[in-house]
């Protein structure tokens, strides 16, 4: 399957419809203050309703697109088996490979901070061509198609700031991993320039939902040092969609852009290259064509 627009406009509302199942479910657990577990360490928590946000999800991308894949945070990759009779969606899910996060920002939906969503993006041979950010606080939909980016059906544009002075910067770096993996002095000293620098840094906890922000404008500039597919393949669609920038970093060459560990995205005009994130970053004219002007 080539996908082409209806195509991924039909796809974009299968993962429309499986992130809304979790939203009765999550809104209801939401300040409960779950048991919380953890993963890789004490700063990777999960609880009981991402697993089961995650299981639902699951089932209904099968339903509706039997063969596909789905790459999940909790369950790892699953699918990929037989294909059903029908017409696309159901005798084509084998193209089909979907990037699940059922909670994407668990840290805050564990103690009750609003600011948290379901991410779930899809991938056709080898294009990333649909993908929505659902936040079931605020009942707001994100989608992203080749059609387009919208939020609740109406179209987003990514537009704010034009340079560090007045633009909202939305960063987890410095992480615990970023601290003990480098200089600790040069990275506060990076983080250091950066408060500086923006007007207002701020550290909301949800990679996916940063980057829905920033497709509609609401903030100007998002950076992560270490990511994974499934955070990040709906947010960087609708970026790019709504027309801001995303720059996947980090990744190997010519691998797919959301593998890239890492990322920073701006809104559309956003002076990338004159900003304090270039440095800390890491950002050359080779790692950017097209953002920075020409070296003479």
């Amino acid at each position: 399957m080539n996908a082409d627009v209806p195509d991924s406009r039909e796809l974009a509302g299968i993962a429309e419809l499986a992130a809304r199942t979790t939203g009765d479910r999550l809104r209801t657990a939401f300040r409960s203050r779950p048991k919380v577990d953890v993963k890789v360490d004490f700063h990777d928590p999960v609880t009981e309703h991402d697993r089961a946000a995650e299981e639902t999800i699951r089932e209904v991308l099968a339903e509706q697109t039997p063969g596909s894949v789905v790459v999940g945070e909790e369950g790892g990759v699953q699918g990929g088996g037989g294909h059903g009779p029908g017409g696309h969606g159901q005798g084509r899910g084998g193209s089909v490979r979907w990037y699940v996060d059922p909670i994407d920002g668990t840290a805050n939906f564990a103690v009750g901070l609003p600011f948290f969503c379901t991410s779930i993006a899809a991938v056709a041979d080898g294009e990333l061509v649909a993908g929505v950010v659902y936040d079931p606080i605020r009942d707001d939909m994100f989608t992203a198609s080749l059609d387009g980016a919208t939020c609740n059906g109406e179209p987003i544009r990514s537009e704010g700031a034009a340079g560090d002075r007045t633009a909202v910067l939305a960063a987890s770096y410095p992480s615990a991993r970023d601290l003990a993996a480098g200089d600790r002095e040069e990275t506060l000293r990076r983080y250091g320039l950066l408060v500086d620098a923006f007007a207002t840094l701020r550290r909301p906890g949800s990679a996916a939902l940063t980057l829905a922000h920033v497709a509609a404008g609401w903030t100007d500039v998002a950076y992560d040092s270490s990511i994974n597919a499934y955070d990040i393949a709906a947010g960087l669609l609708l970026v790019r969609q709504a027309g801001g920038t995303y720059l996947p970093l980090g990744g190997k060459p010519g691998g797919d852009d959301w593998d890239a560990p890492g990322y920073l995205a701006c809104v559309g005009g956003f002076d990338l290259a004159g900003s304090a994130i270039a440095e800390v970053a890491d950002l050359t004219a080779q790692d950017c064509p097209g953002v920075f002007p020409p070296v003479p």
